[in-house]
């Protein structure tokens, strides 16, 4: 059956990939774009970073609103109060039109529109106070809210792109709580249900929960091997077996760093003890340290001095 050719040109960047895949062909390639940082920061916090995130085109110059785009928009956002709204919304535009081509550069930007209205009406969702409080219910008042909002500013497709893995984490969360506020179950059958939802999280986001864990493990461990009279070189082995020999070498650098600094804090502070002046303490502190570094200082000179 033969289509007009209106309708498949309505159908867009979806009915081209759904049209390929029932005729038998390979569905086009979809191009993804990053933006390369311009020769000039945007904003004094942008210096020295790339921008996040990425825009994926489809042949037809549409593009697809995901948490990569978002990530893109959410970079420049970010500086707002350093910008204005309004300049930072036209940073976003020029750096769409300097790496897009003209319909792609527009495709994002009615996206961006929509994500700039979404976050405005965001703010004004937080502050609704039949919205908080701390409990099961509460929360599930407030994603039930965050749902419907979403929905007035992006599609069903678009809504679990961009925010499939917050979703997953708050429905996560959601069931935690429901869990610890059940007075039905005792302490034991709480544990067991806490569990197994940690058994169901996909392998990617149990490793990153037990990431932190494991360093403060590893690192509990160092400091026993070295109370127990091991040397540097057990620690790195611990460390290399842990995390690769890449990073141990990094933990090592740091430790040599962190060791330099306190050699250089006792210094300091036995020669600080013999002066009275506060003239010669300056002179001191600007003799034995940078600026940056004298702001750390006053962890170290806010007891009274012997």
């Amino acid at each position: 059956m033969n289509r007009s050719p209106t309708i498949v040109l309505a159908l867009g960047a979806a009915g081209t990939l759904w049209l390929a895949m029932l005729a038998g062909q390979p569905a086009p390639a979809m191009q993804t774009v990053t933006v390369t940082p311009p020769a000039k920061a945007f904003a004094p916090s942008l210096l020295g970073t790339r921008p996040d995130g990425a825009v994926h085109v489809a042949p037809d110059d549409s593009v697809v609103a995901d948490a990569q785009l978002i990530e893109l928009f959410d970079y420049y956002l970010s500086t707002v109060g350093e910008k204005s709204p309004a300049a930072v919304r036209a940073e976003i535009e020029r750096e769409l039109d300097r790496t897009l081509r003209p319909a792609a550069a527009a495709a994002a930007k009615r996206v961006l529109t929509r994500y700039t209205a979404y976050r405005q009406a965001l703010a004004g969702l937080g502050a609704d106070r039949r919205l908080t409080g701390q409990d099961a219910a509460a929360l599930k008042r407030r994603l039930d809210a965050l749902r419907g909002l979403r929905a007035r500013y992006f599609s069903q497709r678009e809504i679990a792109a961009i925010f499939g893995r917050e979703d997953a984490a708050n429905a996560e969360a959601l069931a935690r709580m429901a869990i610890r506020d059940d007075r039905t179950l005792d302490a034991q059958q709480k544990q067991a249900r806490l569990a197994a939802l940690d058994a169901g999280l996909p392998a990617d986001v149990r490793a990153a929960r037990e990431a932190p864990l494991k360093i403060v493990r590893v690192q509990e461990e160092a400091e026993r091997l070295r109370a127990g009279g091991a040397g540097e070189d057990d620690v790195f082995r611990l460390r290399a077996e842990a995390f690769g020999a890449d990073a141990a070498q990094r933990l090592a650098d740091v430790d040599r760093e962190e060791a330099a600094w306190k050699r250089r804090i006792e210094a300091y502070l036995v020669q600080r003890r013999g002066l009275n002046d506060e003239a010669a303490v300056a002179a001191l502190r600007n003799r034995m340290f940078s600026e940056d570094e004298q702001r750390r200082l006053g962890a170290y000179e806010g007891g009274p001095q012997p």
